[in-house]
């Protein structure tokens, strides 16, 4: 069996001497968890907040007000502003972001139950991508932390090894 990817993830920024700072909205944490169980894990990870209102998303990561009113806090333009809020906050080499809705509850027209938008913001890189699972609250909570680890793998194994 393969090394989860939060060891790998966590291999990766050792080697390459990277750090990495967390926005999570939907996730609640979990991603920061996975990455804290790694022993060692504090010489790559900076931390990470937990943004989860409206307010929290402004005053932590600096989202811009029409950014929240306009696009709504599941969105692409939200998650990166989230990314960006998360490297500069805590002097990160690497910001990554999730933000979305878990569910059951919390669906609109246009934004199903399960959307999620991830971003990973480095210095010379940007990516954004949306989800959409199909999980109950645990099952959508855990596919976007396996997403948000699998962003940063690819980047740092497609971007930073090139």
């Amino acid at each position: 069996m393969s090394e989860p990817l939060e060891v790998i993830v966590g291999q990766l920024l050792l080697k390459h001497k990277l750090t990495l700072a967390l926005a999570e909205s939907c996730t609640g944490g979990l991603v920061g968890h996975r990455i804290t169980d790694v022993p060692g894990s504090s010489a790559y990870l900076v931390g990470g907040i937990v943004a989860y209102s409206y307010d929290a998303k402004e005053l932590l990561l600096g989202v811009r007000h029409n950014t929240l009113y306009d696009f709504g806090a599941v969105s692409a333009e939200t998650a990166v502003e989230m990314a960006h809020g998360a490297r500069r906050a805590l002097g990160a080499d690497i910001g990554i972001s999730v933000t979305g809705i878990a569910g059951p509850g919390g669906g609109l027209p246009g934004k199903p139950v399960g959307l999620v938008y991830i971003c990973l913001s480095a210095r010379d890189f940007e990516r954004v991508e949306k989800f959409v699972w199909d999980k109950d609250r645990s099952g959508n909570k855990w596919a976007s932390s396996e997403a948000v680890l699998q962003m940063l793998q690819d980047y740092l194994t497609t971007q930073v090894e090139e």
